[in-house]
């Protein structure tokens, strides 16, 4: 699969990319990341890519200028590719939508900055708007490193094929504890259905755990 970000600060992503799962999954060219600096593409000798906003206020707005000419150099003669801006009035990311990107060998993510984008970007050249919660960032590029991560999780061969099966929000569900060595640590105790060895027992304290564990977080109380 195939990742290409467009943002004003592609460095951004060289060190979350560089270590870990992903890194491995890149050097097997399990999945694919491309930055392209949309400052590349502005056309005047300072090479802006923003201005002051039409009708006043404070920040600024990114121009359409440098980001069509960015996204549709490097789309050129692409079909169905989807186009995603990272925006703070865009859908919800959930695992569902994660489920949904993974279906396309290739994405494209439209990274803003200062007050955003200049709204003809939206209108006419990103096909989906993206957020990942209900707050205010400074930029666009850690949504997009959120999406990344979260997609090529899904694509075969970069987690073992068992593990996405059993993680959080994948059936709706919150997942259950986990415990590890020693059995006791400061006098809190791995619970003894872990230690039993029996393993209906220890399937059905999972998913009352898990079972609970939803219910509190839909709830918000313990």
């Amino acid at each position: 699969m195939r990742f290409d970000v467009f943002s004003l600060f592609p460095n951004m992503f060289v060190s979350p990319f560089g270590e870990s799962i992903l890194r491995r999954a890149l050097d097997a060219g399990l999945i694919e990341l491309y930055t392209h600096n949309i400052r590349d593409y502005a056309t005047d000798k300072h090479q802006i890519t923003d201005d002051y906003a039409y009708g006043g206020g404070g920040g600024m707005v990114m121009k359409p200028e440098p980001i069509f000419a960015a996204v549709e150099s490097v789309l050129a003669g692409l079909e169905n590719v989807p186009v995603i801006l990272m925006s703070a009035g865009g859908r919800l990311f959930t695992h569902a939508v994660a489920k949904e990107l993974a279906q396309h060998p290739r994405i494209a993510l439209v990274c803003g900055h200062y007050e955003g984008v200049d709204e003809r970007v939206r209108e006419h050249l990103c096909t989906d708007e993206i957020s990942i919660g209900d707050y205010v960032l400074t930029g666009g590029e850690l949504p997009a490193m959120v999406i990344i991560d979260a997609v090529s999780r899904l694509v075969p061969g970069v987690l073992p094929h068992w593990a996405p099966e059993n993680e959080s929000h994948v059936n709706g569900m919150i997942e259950y504890p986990h415990y590890t060595r020693p059995a006791e640590f400061r006098g809190w105790r791995v619970p003894d259905v872990l230690l039993s060895g029996n393993h209906a027992a220890i399937a059905r304290w999972r998913q009352e755990q898990s079972e609970l564990r939803t219910k509190r977080r839909k709830t918000g109380h313990e």
